[in-house]
């Protein structure tokens, strides 16, 4: 039997984790990649890093941790583009999982953002689309959405932190006041 191609794939969170993970890791070989310098406050960061890292455990999972706390330098990439700030956030992560990947020798790299309904899905893909080109790893551009019900039971049975925003100081605000 042939070797599994090697996925480096970036993880928002557990939550968004666990289904996409069960399935890919039945055809590639899987590594998780946490890079999420987005996150506000540094309590929601250490929450969500340490859900993941419990996940990964349980799973004999292979990981790669960027602790990169930087929430200061995203707020400066996006001032005066809120507007795009999810295709700069998106791109800024997909980027590093890239050259992680490159450097790496995986032969694929994604994203959990793929399994988010609130997401938007288009843009994922076509970042990590120009990304591939540039980086020279291909990009698994999956629809994991398929895998939503199924994941959102299975963090709910593992008692998950399941957060209510998307991470970044501006998705909190609209979490409040809309």
């Amino acid at each position: 039997m042939p070797a599994k191609k090697k996925l480096l794939l970036h993880a928002c969170c557990a939550p968004c984790l666990v289904a996409p993970y069960r399935h890919l890791s039945q055809k590639f070989d899987t590594s998780v990649f946490w890079f999420n310098h987005n996150i506000h406050p540094y309590t929601e960061y250490q929450k969500r890093l340490e859900c993941l890292q419990n996940f990964v455990a349980s799973q004999n999972a292979k990981s790669i941790v960027k602790d990169e706390y930087d929430v200061k330098k995203f707020v400066q990439d996006v001032c005066f583009r809120e507007e795009n700030r999810c295709q700069i956030c998106y791109f800024q992560r997909l980027q590093y999982t890239a050259i992680i990947a490159k450097k790496g020798n995986f032969d694929f790299f994604g994203t959990t953002l793929l399994y988010s309904k609130f997401q938007n899905f288009e843009q994922i893909i076509e970042i990590g689309k120009n990304l591939a080109k540039k980086y020279g790893v291909k990009f698994l551009d999956t629809d994991l959405r398929v895998f939503w019900k199924e994941g959102i039971e299975m963090s709910k049975q593992e008692g998950m932190y399941r957060q209510q925003y998307c991470g970044c100081i501006y998705s909190e605000q609209e979490r409040y006041l809309g």
